[in-house]
């Protein structure tokens, strides 16, 4: 897959579990699986976010998805891919 030079999130849902439908400024859209990274993180930080009711309120900002106050965030370009 061809990655464009640049690429923003243009919206999230919710989906199941961990998972997000996550679509791209392009179009281009994935359901990315957020509970392997959840179920191996041992930051507090990040293992806020292992109860449901916390994950699902992430929030876009300028174009990338976050949790809290930059709490958890990734890059757009893992997202793109699908890897966490």
């Amino acid at each position: 897959m061809k990655m464009p030079k640049y690429i923003a999130v243009k919206q999230a849902e919710y989906v199941s579990g961990y998972k997000l439908r996550v679509r791209f400024d392009n179009g281009f859209e994935r359901i990315v699986d957020f509970g392997p990274f959840l179920k191996n993180a041992t930051n507090p930080a990040l293992t806020q976010y292992r109860r449901p009711a916390k994950f699902k309120k992430f929030h876009l900002d300028h174009g990338a998805l976050m949790w809290g106050d930059y709490e958890m965030i990734f890059p757009i370009t893992d997202l793109y891919r699908g890897k966490v």
